[in-house]
């Protein structure tokens, strides 16, 4: 399957598009991971997106295109992929449907969640730099405080996890990306689905939109 993952900061996608990869066999390509990767690098890419990750901006479109279709030219793509992070704009949108040619979306899951919830999950979110697990000090805590369960790895928090970068990272995605459901209406594709709950009934609704049992 080719399916988009579309929601604010916060909203679980990176959460449940992992489980959602395992499951149907394909990539999960999270343009965040990699222009953070490529910060921490001091890459071209990475030097010319950094303010613009710092201040909650978007990255250019022109970058963001190169990199999903370098991305999506590999092997592990070519039966399908979960984007997550892209597209963020109309235009991005725009620009992934002339990537794609014949080979149309099948799926975008829109995770709908409200502000408030998302400043609070964000807040009490934690990372491991390592291995890439998540946690939350409030529902989703480690096993010992500040160590990943999966590799021991100190534990760390982003500094756009703030709450006053995350208000701004939301009006943002409300100014720029949530026109992308009305484009997504329109091309026959979303599902809508309330994120605001349990990961484990938000991913039981997950499954059920794209027409796999619970």
């Amino acid at each position: 399957m080719r399916v988009v993952l579309l929601g604010p900061p916060g909203s679980g996608k990176g959460t449940h598009g992992k489980r959602l990869s395992e499951s149907l066999g394909v990539p999960l390509v999270a343009t965040g991971d990699i222009l953070r990767q490529a910060i921490a690098e001091g890459t071209a890419l990475g030097k010319s997106a950094q303010e613009h990750v710092k201040s909650g901006r978007l990255v250019p479109d022109e970058t963001v295109l190169g990199l999903i279709e370098t991305r999506l030219g590999r092997r592990d793509a070519q039966g399908g992929f979960i984007l997550d992070g892209f597209p963020r704009t109309v235009a991005q949108a725009e620009g992934l449907k002339s990537l794609l040619g014949g080979r149309p979306l099948d799926l975008v899951l829109n995770l709908v969640v409200p502000t408030e919830v998302v400043v609070s999950r964000l807040r009490d979110r934690w990372l491991c730099a390592k291995c890439g697990a998540i946690y939350n000090a409030s529902t989703a805590p480690p096993k010992v405080a500040g160590r990943c369960d999966v590799c021991g790895s100190a534990l760390t928090q982003r500094t756009d996890d703030e709450p006053e970068t995350v208000r701004k990272r939301l009006e943002v995605y409300a100014r720029e990306t949530a026109p992308l459901v009305a484009y997504y209406e329109r091309e026959g594709a979303l599902r809508n689905v309330d994120a605001s709950g349990l990961a484990a009934d938000v991913y039981a609704a997950i499954q059920r939109s794209i027409g796999k049992a619970a």
